[in-house]
């Protein structure tokens, strides 16, 4: 009965206030909901929509999202969670592995653009500059698409639907790769002189633009390029994959118009503030205080309250401030090998005598590392390498003079002691088998926070996500201006950045594609490159082959020992075991259909003009 009368109160006052008010009671603006001509005409509100659009955008791998990609391929392999052991058992890549189909993100930009031309009175030099930016935003998003899907429909106006039963006129075919990328291209040319936002590394302005040029035109160049010298080119009937081999010199010419601007104009320089050359190369990236290399990045501010767990997930496993915390991603030796020797000879490691008659003896466990590229310490911490004023210190065991050969003794755990009273294995590991900790003998640095605090679950860090900075800018202008035959121009800029690294000057008198690869590979670990450029220079196949007996398609590991030879002046120095990575179980496979991802079923069921990508 109460609940009745309860009832019968309440619609009693409804109807009170309903009839006795105003009429224009029913026109009020709702208190909780942002109406168009609100959010269009005031400058925070399209601030905080563009906001939402850079946080939209979409990405293979960052700090925040796909990071455990960083092992999926040659780089790096996972140590961390052993249910995730998946991306060392990777028995061919999923033709569907990098797909994106995402024009609901596109929509949204369209109806803002639209939203800003016909409702918008703002001043027209600042609608002028947030349609700029909007541009630049929805030319970025087609960018992530046409590098993994080849062309893709470029839809610059909202859709709309009119309930007629028919949609076909709603259905637009692919456009050619080369159209999207020509599109990508001649939006950011035309948006340079109105975008603003000048000296900003966190929303786009002239120069993020002209690094988008630089990069899209160099990917766009090398697929013209070297997809028509394969003996089967990868291509569409329509085009829709596969760009003319005339059009290579065109886009190369772009991309190094637009890195020399960059260069000469820009204001940027390379990051040189530690006199110590490995300190130095990772504050490049992580240092955001006046950091004058970074041109474009995801930003993160622990007052703002947005942080990441990407140290938590990384940190070398000694290192740990969380008992929690995680060392998943741990590098290849591959890669530890790719980085020189200062003196110009092959960064391969010595661990054997000449004649291979024994082993080479370090005393100390860092020893082994002297004299390497100094993108090698700003890049991954190595056995006996500091991080956080500490040493990360590896032993994997200890090996003990039998008085004919050695013999391997391990253990089942960490930070375990010899009977001799010295360490059997470190805290840090490596080890064969134990989760979190490095399999490898190597762990992650390029990234991860060296600030106090950063590797625990209550703070967590703010490093930022870097997009673009001066050191791709260099060897995109290398690499462009190789391909055009401008072989000493080429040289230039790719000295330099090796002098940056601890290299003499003019270091390199001659220069080849393999070289600029090279390059690439060591400045640019782990910066989310090595698969799109991988597949643009369409030798990702050949890399990734499948074959246990192809070293660039397994994963290797390199283990420190201690000696135990009483008496002997080799007693307590430390040698070195290269082996493929026990948690490592297949090699990477990547097959031809793999260069462009498939388009899925519902997007070809939705649009029957949408024609799948090739060996689909």
């Amino acid at each position: 009965m109460k609940k009745f009368n309860i009832y019968i109160i309440a619609l009693a006052l409804i109807s009170a206030v309903t009839t006795s008010c105003d009429p224009d009671y029913l026109e009020l603006e709702p208190p909780n909901i942002l109406l168009d001509n609100q959010v269009w005409n005031d400058t925070k509100l399209v601030t905080g929509v563009l906001s939402n659009y850079y946080d939209r955008l979409p990405s293979h791998t960052s700090l925040t999202g796909g990071w455990a990609d960083f092992a999926a391929y040659d780089e790096a392999m996972w140590s961390g969670y052993s249910g995730n052991d998946g991306l060392n058992n990777i028995g061919s890549y999923g033709f569907n592995r990098w797909q994106i189909w995402d024009y609901g993100l596109i929509r949204d930009i369209n109806l803002s653009i639209n939203k800003l031309n016909t409702i918008s009175t703002l001043p027209d030099n600042q609608k002028t500059q947030f349609l700029s930016e909007l541009r630049f935003i929805r030319a970025y998003v087609y960018f992530e698409h046409v590098k993994r899907m080849g062309g893709i429909p470029i839809i610059t106006e909202e859709l709309i639907y009119d309930f007629s039963g028919d949609p076909s006129y709603l259905q637009n075919p692919r456009n050619t790769e080369a159209e999207v990328y020509d599109f990508i291209i001649s939006e950011m040319e035309e948006i340079i002189p109105t975008i603003g936002n000048n000296g900003s590394n966190t929303r786009a302005n002239r120069f993020t633009a002209l690094a988008v040029i630089s990069r899209s035109a160099l990917y766009a160049g090398s697929l013209a390029k070297y997809n028509s010298a394969m003996s089967a080119p990868i291509q569409l009937p329509g085009n829709e994959v596969g760009i003319d081999g005339s059009r290579a010199q065109g886009y190369y010419t772009k991309s190094l118009s637009a890195s020399k601007t960059i260069l000469e104009e820009g204001g940027y320089s390379l990051y040189n503030s530690n006199p110590d050359l490995g300190e130095n190369f990772y504050e490049a990236v992580i240092n955001k205080n006046g950091n004058p290399e970074v041109i474009w990045a995801q930003d993160f501010l622990l007052s703002a309250d947005k942080r990441h767990g990407f140290t938590y997930d990384n940190v070398a496993r000694s290192a740990r401030e969380d008992n929690l915390g995680s060392s998943a991603i741990t590098p290849s030796l591959n890669l530890v090998e790719d980085y020189e020797y200062l003196d110009g000879s092959s960064g391969e490691l010595k661990i054997r005598t000449p004649d291979d008659s024994d082993y080479i003896y370090y005393d100390e466990v860092s020893d082994i590392f002297e004299g390497k590229d100094a993108r090698l310490y700003g890049t991954i911490i190595y056995p006996g390498a500091t991080f956080r004023g500490q040493e990360i210190f590896m032993q994997a065991g200890v090996m003990v003079w039998n008085g004919n050969s050695y013999d391997r003794i391990e253990s089942d755990g960490l930070a375990t002691e010899y009977i001799d009273g010295g360490t059997l294995v470190a805290a840090g590991g490596p080890h064969r088998s134990i989760q979190e900790v490095s399999n490898t003998g190597f762990y992650l640095r390029k990234y991860v926070d060296n600030a106090v605090g950063a590797s625990t679950r209550g703070i967590r860090s703010e490093v930022w996500w870097v997009r673009f900075r001066l050191g791709e800018i260099y060897l995109n202008a290398a690499e462009a201006a190789l391909e055009l035959g401008q072989t000493g121009e080429a040289l230039g800029y790719i000295n330099t950045l090796r002098e940056r690294a601890g290299f003499g000057a003019n270091s390199l008198s001659s220069l080849t594609m393999e070289d600029i690869m090279h390059e690439r590979r060591v400045e640019l670990a782990f910066e989310d490159h090595v698969v799109w450029d991988y597949k643009r220079w369409r030798v990702a196949h050949e890399k990734w082959s499948g074959s246990t007996t192809n070293p660039e398609s397994m994963i290797y590991s390199l283990y420190p020992y201690r000696v135990v030879r009483p008496g002997d002046p080799r007693d307590g120095k430390f040698i070195f075991m290269k082996s493929v990575a026990p948690r490592f179980r297949a090699p990477r496979f990547f097959q031809l259909g793999n260069y462009y991802s498939e388009i899925s079923q519902g997007v070809i069921d939705a649009n029957p003009k949408i024609v799948r990508n090739p060996f689909h």
